[in-house]
């Protein structure tokens, strides 16, 4: 199956460390630059915690000679021991502050990083979400984020920890005991490059085991999605089957995973502690023979399991940089999207003139689709207008068309006598005004979601705005009154409420143009009376477009527009088009009347 554009990254979903990608995730780590000199001193602490661990093996050997009456710098024991311990001590340190100093820096860059992407999403055009899944671009601003915190704050210290560990180790395993190191490095990497081949291997069969797992899961998914199906169809055991084959796969692989990864652990512990016996052999004869002392022997073995420790490390934080890749790489896909085009004039006051001129549009997703269709009308300042038509003729698009949601193909949309292009975008959306249909109120408190049109609003803005939307009276009887939580979505209240607080939303926001979605087509009759009424209320002295569901709500505007497939068939008031017998308008009455 095609891996979709935008999908949250596989654990073994890896990129290769080219030049290339490199530089991507560089982009990356200008985020990193207003705290350079903090990771800067961090990387001196890392230094310094390293190289301070790094003497604690040599001490160690020098305290087993002691023990056998070799001279030192000291030569009792005691204070040896104490030397160890004080490196502990100062290494302790050094490490507090290197890890302190690496999470400050990776913590403020990451918060930068979230909201550089989420104020970039926020302001991306309509075309853009039409493309992606609401749950990918959290994938985006929450795992692949995280994922480069740990980059940050972890992988980079023990990348570089493990380097210095590496080189400063063989430097001095070299200069103290240079016939084993020889010899130790020799036996190294064949074992190393074994490992390598073998563990690339069982990482692919680990994939094809999580394809497997993937595939059995979506017949779950499936089946629990359209269950009433599964039933009416008898499918059951249909169904169980299938979903026990696809088990039965996974348990294939995953045992064939398991032999291989069985004999690659045994091979590495043989191996493994074989080299560590010819080491230990071969600097047992050179004890023997007087070339070294037993505490050098001990130091070595020590610095060994270091260096060890740092290749097996390397390995790990390879595949975490490959990883990173990935994740920086959609990160950037998103910060380097064109947003919305900001810039033009700016009017105070909006007459609410629209003109709508020889309008064809199709949606960028759907190009083959013509949604509007040489569409021309216009709405006079203060005029009350209805769009009426079928569920798909246009409607909708009108609105998102006005509010430049997306951009025209051919003709002109003019508001106030000026190209919709040339007006900026936010002065434009500031002067609409609009009540949905289907009203999602934020999950915050009432206060919140009425003042979330003008946020500065004093609380007697937002009370007065509540009576004239009907609103105060529910309010004033909640304990918490404006403080009271809708829930999430607003469902706490219910559809006449959540209708009343968006139109005290619109009142307080106080357009010069109103969009109204048919805000009662959904509510019982007394609802319907309060609402009704507190649009009234909010049409006063305003352009108002009305999306007409039931036609009964629009007797009294000023005029209608019949659409049909994209294009306006039939425009004039109420009674003029139903005295036409055979209009289209008539026929819609007809039907909805016939309906109920």
């Amino acid at each position: 199956m095609a891996k979709q554009r935008g999908t949250a990254l596989e654990e073994s979903e890896k990129r290769k460390l080219s030049k290339q990608n490199l530089q991507k995730m560089g982009s990356i780590f200008r985020f990193l630059l207003p705290y350079k000199w903090v990771f800067i001193l961090g990387l001196v602490f890392l230094l310094f915690s390293s190289l301070t661990l790094l003497t604690f093996p040599y001490v160690a050997g020098k305290l087993i000679d002691a023990a056998q009456g070799t001279e030192w710098i000291v030569s009792d024991i005691n204070s040896i021991a104490l030397i160890l311990v004080g490196i502990l001590a100062v290494q302790s340190i050094f490490s507090f502050f290197r890890v302190w100093l690496f999470a400050l820096v990776s913590e403020r860059s990451m918060r930068d990083i979230r909201l550089a992407l989420y104020s970039r999403m926020v302001r991306l055009p309509m075309t853009f979400f039409d493309k992606r899944r609401t749950g990918e671009l959290i994938s985006r601003i929450t795992s692949d984020v995280s994922l480069l915190q740990d980059t940050f704050s972890v992988t980079l210290a023990e990348f570089f920890r493990q380097i210095v560990t590496l080189i400063a180790g063989v430097a001095f395993l070299l200069f103290n005991t240079p016939k084993l190191t020889l010899f130790m490095l020799g036996t190294f990497p064949v074992l190393v490059l074994i490992a390598m081949v073998f563990g690339k291997f069982i990482r692919k069969l680990s994939k094809k085991t999580q394809d497997e797992l993937a595939a059995a899961n979506v017949i779950v998914e499936e089946t629990l999605q359209s269950i009433s199906t599964v039933k009416s169809f008898v499918g059951e055991t249909y169904e169980s089957l299938r979903y026990g084959k696809g088990l039965n796969s996974v348990v294939g692989v995953a045992l064939r995973q398991a032999k291989y990864r069985g004999a690659f652990i045994s091979f590495i512990i043989f191996a493994l502690f074989g080299g560590i016996v010819a080491v230990m052999w071969y600097g047992a004869s050179l004890v023997g023979s007087g070339d070294m002392s037993v505490g050098e022997l001990v130091s070595f073995v020590l610095y060994t399991t270091f260096i060890g420790g740092s290749i097996a490390g390397l390995g790990d934080i390879y595949g975490q940089v490959q990883k990173a890749i990935g994740s920086s790489e959609r990160v950037l896909e998103i910060l380097e999207e064109e947003p919305e085009a900001s810039g033009g004039d700016v009017a105070m006051e909006f007459q609410g003139k629209i003109d709508f001129k020889n309008i064809k549009f199709h949606y960028p997703t759907r190009p083959e689709v013509e949604v509007l269709k040489d569409l021309s009308f216009h709405v006079n300042p203060g005029e009350k207008v209805a769009l009426a038509g079928h569920s798909g003729a246009g409607k909708s698009t009108i609105i998102q068309l006005l509010l430049r949601f997306y951009d025209i193909q051919e003709g002109s949309i003019a508001v106030d006598d000026k190209n919709i292009q040339n007006w900026d975008i936010q002065a434009l959306r500031s002067r609409v005004g609009m009540v949905p249909q289907e009203v999602l109120l934020f999950g915050g408190s009432i206060r919140e979601n009425i003042a979330y049109a003008k946020p500065d609003a004093t609380e007697e803005e937002i009370i007065l705005a509540a009576k004239k939307a009907n609103a105060w009276q529910f309010i004033s009887q909640f304990p918490e009154g404006l403080g009271t939580l809708v829930g999430e979505r607003g469902v706490k209240l219910s559809g006449g409420q959540r209708q009343r607080v968006a139109i005290a939303r619109a009142i307080l926001k106080d357009p010069s143009i109103l969009i109204l979605d048919e805000a009662t087509s959904s509510l019982d009759a007394e609802s319907e009376a309060l609402v009704q009424e507190a649009l009234d209320e909010l049409m006063k002295g305003r352009t108002t477009i009305i999306i007409a569901h039931r036609l009964a709500t629009i007797r009294k505007v000023d005029r209608i527009y019949a659409l049909k497939d994209g294009e306006i068939v039939e425009s004039g008031n109420h009674q003029e088009l139903l005295q036409k017998d055979e209009g289209f308008y008539a026929n819609l009455v007809r039907l909805q009347f016939a309906e109920n």
